[in-house]
Order: C-alpha cells, then sequence, then structure tokens
C-alpha cells in the first residue's frame, strides 16, 4: 500500500513539474514574457512559468549552463554561444516573438528634439561632449548606457555607432529602468531604452535621422511598422531543441493572435 501511495505520489509530483518553466535573460523583454507569462497560465491552470531579467548574455549563459528553458533576448545568440552549446553535444533554436524600436530619450527639459546617427555617434563615443554643439544648451551631456551583458549594448553598438566603441567611462547602467530614472534626474542626460520603457513624462524621445539629417521620425509602433523609424530589431527566444516538447506550447501561445495582442499591448511590434 505504501509503495502505490509513493509511486502516486512521484507521477502527480512529475506531471505538476513538467509544466514548469523558467524564461530568463533581456531586461527589453521582461515586461513583455511576464505578461505573457501571465496570462499563459491564467488559460492553463497546471502550467508554471517564472520570468527573470538580467540581460540578454546572462539568459544565453543560463541556457547553456542548463539553468533556464528559454533564453530571451534582444540580440542574435552569438557564434561562441552556438559553439558552447554544440560542444555539449546540444542545439539550439531561435525564435522571433516581436519587433522592439528602440528609443533615444534625454529629458524633458532639453530642448534638442532632433539628432542624426552621426551626431549620436558623436556623443556615445565621447567627440561630442556639449549640448550646444548639436543645437542645444551650454550643457555637458551626459550618456547613460547599458552594461555589457545587455543586447541593447550591442544592438545599439552595432546599429547607431557603427560597431565603434563607447566612450571610456561611460555610466553604464545594470536595467533598462535605471536608465530612464537617470535621465528624468539629470538635465544633459540622454540614454537609449526599448519602445515599451517609454512611459515615463520626464524624459521624452528624440526623432532620428538615418538620412544626414534629411529626414527625422520619432520611435512608434507604426513607424516601426512602416519602416520610416530607423532602430529597430527583432526580440528573440533561444531553446535546446530537445527540449522543444516543453517549451513549444508557451512560445506558440506567444506566437498565437493572443500572444501577438499582448505584444502589442506592452508597446512592441507585432510579427
Amino acid at each position: 500500500m505504501k509503495k502505490l501511495f509513493l509511486l502516486a505520489f512521484v507521477m502527480i509530483a512529475c506531471v505538476l513539474s513538467s509544466g514548469a518553466q523558467k524564461i530568463k535573460g533581456s531586461d527589453t523583454l521582461l515586461p513583455l514574457s511576464q505578461k505573457e507569462a501571465e496570462k499563459y497560465m491564467d488559460k492553463d491552470q497546471s502550467s508554471s512559468v517564472t520570468v527573470t531579467g538580467g540581460g540578454s548574455g546572462v539568459g544565453i549563459s543560463a541556457l547553456i549552463e542548463g539553468t533556464t528553458d528559454i533564453a530571451q533576448s534582444s540580440r542574435k545568440i552569438k557564434f561562441e554561444e552556438k559553439q558552447k552549446i554544440s560542444e555539449s553535444g546540444k542545439s539550439v533554436k531561435e525564435v522571433i516573438v516581436a519587433y522592439d524600436a528602440l528609443a533615444v530619450i534625454v529629458n524633458r527639459d532639453n530642448p534638442v528634439t532632433n539628432l542624426t546617427r552621426e551626431q549620436l555617434e558623436g556623443i556615445f563615443t565621447g567627440k561630442i561632449t556639449n549640448w550646444k554643439e548639436v543645437g542645444g544648451n551650454d550643457v555637458k551631456i551626459v550618456p547613460y548606457s547599458r552594461e555589457t551583458s545587455s543586447g541593447t549594448y550591442e544592438f545599439f553598438k552595432e546599429s547607431v555607432l557603427k560597431n565603434r566603441n563607447y566612450k571610456s567611462g561611460i555610466l553604464s547602467m545594470p536595467a533598462t529602468g535605471a536608465i530612464v530614472q537617470s535621465v528624468s534626474q539629470t538635465k544633459g542626460a540622454i540614454g537609449y531604452i526599448g519602445l515599451a520603457y517609454l512611459n515615463n513624462a520626464d524624459v521624452k524621445a528624440v526623432h532620428v535621422s538615418y538620412d544626414a539629417g534629411a529626414t527625422f521620425t520619432a520611435p512608434s509602433v507604426s513607424s516601426a511598422k512602416d519602416g520610416s523609424y530607423p532602430i529597430v530589431r527583432p526580440l528573440y527566444y533561444y531553446y535546446i531543441t530537445s527540449q522543444e516538447k516543453s517549451v513549444r506550447p508557451f512560445i506558440d501561445y506567444v506566437l498565437s493572435p493572443e500572444g501577438q495582442a499582448t505584444v502589442s499591448e506592452i508597446g512592441f511590434i507585432t510579427l
């Protein structure tokens, strides 16, 4: 009788744990994954999805180490990261779950509203140090960046800085929310964030030009969708192929019309 009870207990525990999922990585994706997980668990009461941030690099490292089921990332997986997975006898799958417009933000009291890619490059590489150099007041520019483990840090460097190095001693923030707070409290500050985080009245997004100042466009869902806003990137989920059966139901939900409606609700761009 005791053996039967123990067997039944083990079987129930296996069923309950089979629906448990861990998602880790990109802070940009954090609000989306959290909301998707919440709605998914409402639909499937037996499921359990926990979501944590830390940065894209942290999420992919956790995937390599086997401590997360899904790595959420705002950049593509690197060759050396794929190689580590391959060396362990595994393979990885990539799924684009949404798109994001990267907003460049300044303090609301800053009169500057337009910046070219070249000016942004100058600011974040340290060549431009005062707002008067780009049509603003005689105020020192204080640029804020994400830290190096962030996919947003890498995408901004690739797209905006054209792979040039950030200025020495740039103020690196551990999370997107910290950049918003810092820019809101510093008159000369500038930073970059995912569009979904553009919800603080004390900061404003500048219009950006990638055609040397011929046209300037504000970041929005519509300008990202029609291609007029230039700083747009895909957002990814990565998982180990052998785990597909367990992770795919949640991913398929995110890709479904209901899941993509949440993408719009949070402020990202649907597929």
